[in-house]
């Protein structure tokens, strides 16, 4: 089994920021894509960021340029900085890695952890 357990959400002021963090555990021989996406009440499932393995990393246009996703690969550890918050980014989020075993890859989902931006 993997563990994907998350922290670092909360409420926070419109303008301000927070930093999330998830780390994998468990059977796991490498991961390669790691991933942000949050959902809003009422609202599909959406993409925040990627990184690949190699640090490559993908947003959509509503958090580029205030979002930015990073990676320890030596701790399985995925992190997503967001500066600028808006009230729009009130969402519940969820952290995702594409999890390597021998002869097998999988998606792997975190809990969810609740970010409020509000004044």
């Amino acid at each position: 089994q993997v563990q994907m357990v998350e922290s670092g959400g909360g409420l926070v002021q419109p303008g301000g920021s927070l930093r999330l963090s998830c780390a994998a555990s468990g059977t796991i021989f490498s991961i390669n894509t790691m991933g942000w996406y949050r959902q809003a009440p009422g609202n599909q499932r959406e993409l925040v960021a990627l990184i690949t393995r190699g640090g490559t990393t993908t947003y959509p246009d509503s958090v580029k340029g205030r979002f930015t996703i990073s990676r320890d690969n030596a701790k399985n550890t995925v992190y997503l900085q967001m500066n600028s918050l808006k009230p729009e980014d009130t969402a519940v989020y969820y952290c995702y890695a594409e999890v390597v075993r021998v002869g097998v890859t999988f998606g792997s989902w975190g809990q969810g952890t609740q970010v409020t931006v509000s004044s």
